[in-house]
């Protein structure tokens, strides 16, 4: 989400003491946050949960096009600090790693879990510095660097900002639930000019495009009543984006606190409730590997605004089944928009992440 996104997925992998003990000892995000940057690109250790999200959308000289996503979670398992050992497993870092080969209709991803430790994984405190193994995303001058290998796909990227931070929500939180702390710190970096190198298999790319970063960090998000959540980061090419989530209950109703945030081409940003836009599912794909069907295809309306986006996938398979990491299956991946905004026609590009259609997950947060 995104995004608030992986929360919960994070915390799927924790014993319920922890997620007890986690109340007390991990801050709550609540209203009056004042964000700082570079400063609040890094870590945030009184945090339970945080992640580095990072998708987008790649161009080869030759026409080769790609969907890329790269992302970093940071899940609390000790505040005591009464170990000072550099081994104390005070957090757990997960990592996804999805490489979407338009072109030729293939998807490719990867995870890591680490805990964190001397060389092995960890995050600053200070600006961007996020590490599990060799992957990793930092500042570089005023950009971004992001870096992945996993043998069969590998990415090495400067991402250049292009808009200011787009703060999502009111008065520092992004609600997501009834009651006090059921929030998180949520922002984007939604265009950030894109340049590097990609490869898959035998065959490297210098490529070219625009990338999206999600930086979300809090404690104690969601409830048993919320079953999943459908999130789109939209870049259109008249300089608009848009972020929307739809909360799903397990009764079938939508939460509430589903939002977006619109950003302008000069920063602004407008933030949605769930009564100023509809987002409708259309066609779906089953995949052959869970049997899972997930709604691909998009209808997006606001009202008020004169705007009715389509969503449809570049591919259909970009399914990622992390069993050896978050412990889920989740589809996310790039996909096309086309459509009016504000009373005129549109194209432009995007990413979907669909959770919670193959099992409602049981959040512990």
């Amino acid at each position: 989400m995104s995004r608030f996104i992986t929360f919960a997925c994070a915390a799927l992998l924790l014993p319920a003491i922890v997620i007890a003990q986690a109340e007390i000892q991990y801050r709550l995000a609540l209203p009056g946050y004042t964000y700082a940057f570079p400063r609040d690109h890094g870590s945030h250790p009184e945090f339970k949960l945080e992640w580095w999200y990072y998708t987008g959308h790649l161009l080869a000289p030759d026409g080769h096009e790609f969907g890329y996503e790269l992302t970093f979670f940071r899940t609390g398992m000790d505040r005591s600090f009464e170990n000072a050992s550099a081994w104390q497993i005070r957090d757990l870092y997960m990592a996804h790693f999805a490489v979407t080969d338009i072109t030729e209709n293939k998807f490719y991803y990867f995870e890591k879990l680490s805990r964190a430790g001397p060389g092995i994984a960890g995050a600053g405190t200070e600006t961007l510095d996020v590490w599990n193994q060799n992957w990793s995303a930092r500042m570089d001058g005023n950009a971004m660097s992001v870096v992945a290998n996993a043998g069969e796909s590998a990415v090495e990227l400067r991402l250049e900002p292009e808009k200011k931070p787009a703060i999502h929500g009111v008065n520092g939180v992004s609600q997501k639930a009834e009651g006090a702390g059921r929030a998180s710190h949520y922002y984007s970096m939604t265009r950030l000019r894109t340049s590097g190198v990609l490869r898959v298999g035998t065959k490297t790319f210098q490529v070219s495009g625009e990338s999206w970063m999600d930086h979300e960090f809090g404690t104690n998000q969601l409830t048993e009543k919320q079953a999943g959540w459908d999130w789109f980061s939209i870049q259109l090419d008249n300089g608009a984006d848009l972020m929307l989530y739809r909360l799903r209950n397990r009764d079938g109703s939508l939460d509430p606190y589903s939002s977006g945030t619109i950003v302008g081409p000069n920063s602004e940003t407008v933030r949605l409730r769930m009564t100023d836009f509809a987002a409708t599912p259309g066609r779906t794909w089953k995949s052959p590997k869970t049997g899972t069907s997930y709604p691909v295809e998009w209808t997006i309306v606001l009202p008020d605004r004169s705007t009715e986006l389509r969503v449809t996938p570049m591919i259909d398979d970009q399914e990622l089944v992390t069993t050896r990491s978050t412990g889920i299956a989740y589809w996310e991946g790039a996909v096309r928009i086309s459509g009016t905004w504000e009373g005129k026609p549109v194209t432009g590009k995007g990413y979907l992440e669909l959770t919670g259609y193959l099992e409602q997950y049981r959040p512990r947060i």
